[in-house]
């Protein structure tokens, strides 16, 4: 149990805390409880205001962080490899005319089922969450690794994409227990570190494999490593360990009966109605209708009949919060139009194999990686305001987008390629880091916990934004390009099955020989041109929508930081709150 230690020296090895620096409490780490002391709880806290609100021994804590890493760099490549294995599952499957809902199945299922997933760690211990989570991700791997037809497959991604959404969730539940509070803004960085570790080489690594072992073998071995990760975490949480949130003594049928489970069905429903509209060949009106008749019915219960809303009501009603998730959702969503359709670009315009395509994401997401680590490291040292370097960051970010639009050709050197998508992610690095210091600078202290959780949550629905829509506007102009080009050569009857197969395999073109070559490379740069355009254009709109979010802070965040500024001198400790945006705005 902890206990007060005084000025006793701290200890190494067990009796260490995880994910923190040495402090003054003993950890025994063969209790299987959680280990958490009750008994002078405010005693501790005011002698070490970083003690973690959890703690495990360090062989406890070694695997956690081990196996939560293998889980999130597990899910990044999963959604990263399918560009360089997606033109032989098109052909094994017939399914080149809807090969993007490959990507857009799995990250539509995470998406919209995350709110729930963060409901339902609350009413139940994160040990068996995650252990839920990794099951319906290995199961979704199996799934699909045996499908024979393109249903079957589809099903396998969304099953995964289930267990995705509770895998990322339950990640920063963990951290956010476990860090100590000037850290756990380190440690959240270091989550997002690994996915994009993830990101960066499950493409390679899935495009070097796939002429070995094939795409089935690449989704089955998924699940073991998947079952091991999660019995892993599952194991190593001792049992009684909480999400943090205070238990009223309520049952778990009472808890279960809490849930805005309408609210859920309503987001759930607005979402894949409204991404499904946009990402087919055709953009179909009705489900796009339907989808904002249904988004007025859900802020409708969110507001007035949920007892206890998915979106608070006080970020809802917050301009600067609001803006400032609708901004990240648009920025990223452009940003991962660059990491699902610069592979493509290798493979279809340069000729590259699957194996090399993967590595253009290399530069792009160590770029990411620098402008997080210059921004967080170097600037953002204090608490204040930070919209000017969110505006410039977001434009810059445009900008660079600007560049790859016109330079996706194949005539551009490949080290100005790898140069422009490096600059790309250097500026979307340090963008994320510069708006969530502004939006701890718009909200109430209070409410920190709750807005930095959405901005991840919007964040995620960004991936399923820009694979849907920009998959689907990518896949409408390509096929336009195709039917012209063979048009202008009489050729286009007798070539509507080489079209269909062209929409979904890039590696397609590779093969073809004189003018049907050159007018598939010609496609497929307008193609990617038009996406990137309209990336281009998303981004600059979203800099608007920043600019809007406000340079001070609103009255009411002054007033509340204001009183705990006073409660602090008074010896009353807003300690916490100060702590977490001191920990958050250190960033990655």
């Amino acid at each position: 149990m902890a206990q007060e230690s005084g000025s006793a020296t701290p200890e190494a090895g067990e009796q260490s805390s995880l994910l923190g620096e040495q402090r003054n409490i003993k950890v025994d780490d063969a209790s299987s409880e959680t280990l958490t002391g009750s008994q002078g709880a405010d005693e501790e806290e005011l002698v070490d205001p970083d003690r973690a609100n959890q703690q495990v021994g360090r062989g406890r804590g070694m695997l956690i962080v081990l196996s939560l890493w293998g889980l999130i760099f597990l899910q990044a490549a999963n959604m990263s490899g399918i560009t360089t294995t997606q033109s032989k599952i098109a052909e094994d499957l017939d399914a080149f005319a809807a090969a993007s809902w490959f990507t857009s199945a799995y990250l539509i299922a995470a998406s919209s089922i995350s709110p729930l997933s963060a409901r339902l760690a609350q009413v139940f211990s994160p040990r068996v969450c995650v252990l839920v989570s990794s099951v319906f991700f290995a199961l979704g791997g199996l799934i699909a690794s045996q499908a024979q037809d393109l249903t079957g497959f589809l099903a396998g991604r969304a099953v995964q994409g289930l267990g995705g959404a509770g895998i990322m969730t339950i990640s920063f539940i963990l951290v956010l227990e476990l860090a100590g509070k000037k850290r756990r803004g380190l440690y959240i960085g270091l989550v997002n570190t690994g996915f994009t570790i993830g990101v960066s080489f499950g493409a390679v690594v899935a495009g070097a494999l796939l002429p070995v072992t094939g795409w089935r073998f690449l989704f089955w071995i998924q699940c073991p490593l998947a079952l091991a990760f999660g019995t892993g975490i599952f194991f190593s949480i001792p049992k009684h360990f909480t999400s943090g949130q205070k238990d009223d003594g309520a049952s778990i049928m009472r808890k279960l009966a809490r849930i805005d489970y309408l609210g859920a069905l309503m987001l759930i429903a607005t979402i894949s109605l409204f991404l499904f509209g946009l990402s087919s060949q055709h953009v179909l009106w009705i489900p796009i209708v339907v989808s904002f008749v249904l988004l007025i019915f859900f802020v409708c219960i969110e507001l007035y009949i949920a007892s206890d809303p998915i979106i608070p009501i006080s970020v809802l009603k917050s301009r600067g919060a609001l803006l400032s998730c609708v901004a990240q959702l648009g920025i990223m969503a452009a940003r991962w139009s660059v990491l699902f359709y610069t592979p493509a670009y290798a493979i279809a315009i340069r000729g590259w194999s699957p194996a090399s395509a993967g590595s253009i994401l290399l530069p792009t997401n160590f770029g990411f990686a620098i402008g997080g680590i210059l921004a967080g490291g170097l600037h953002i040292k204090r608490s204040g305001s930070f919209w000017l370097p969110s505006i410039v960051s977001y434009s810059l970010f445009a900008c660079a987008l600007a560049l790859i639009s016109q330079i996706s050709n194949q005539d551009t050197p490949t080290l100005l390629y790898f140069l422009a998508v490096f600059v790309n992610g250097l500026c979307i690095g340090s963008a994320l880091n510069y708006t969530l210091a502004h939006l701890l600078h718009l909200t109430p202290p209070s409410t920190h916990f709750i807005s930095t959780s959405l901005l991840t949550t919007f964040r995620g629905f960004a991936g399923s934004f820009g694979s849907a829509i920009g998959g689907g506007l990518f896949v409408r102009v390509l096929k336009a390009k195709l039917e012209q080009g063979f048009e202008e050569h009489g050729d286009l009857e007798g070539n509507e099955d080489l079209i269909r197969r062209l929409l979904g395999s890039p590696a397609l073109v590779k093969e073809l020989v004189g003018f049907e070559k050159q007018i598939a490379i010609d496609s497929y740069v307008g193609g990617l041109k038009a996406l990137f355009v309209a990336g281009v254009g998303l981004a600059v709109l979203m800099v608007v929508v920043q600019a809007f979010t406000g340079w001070k802070e609103p009255v009411e965040v002054k007033g509340e930081n204001e009183a705990n500024g006073n409660e602090v001198e008074n010896g009353l400790l807003g300690v916490e709150d100060e702590e977490w945006e001191e920990g958050m705005e250190q960033g990655v």
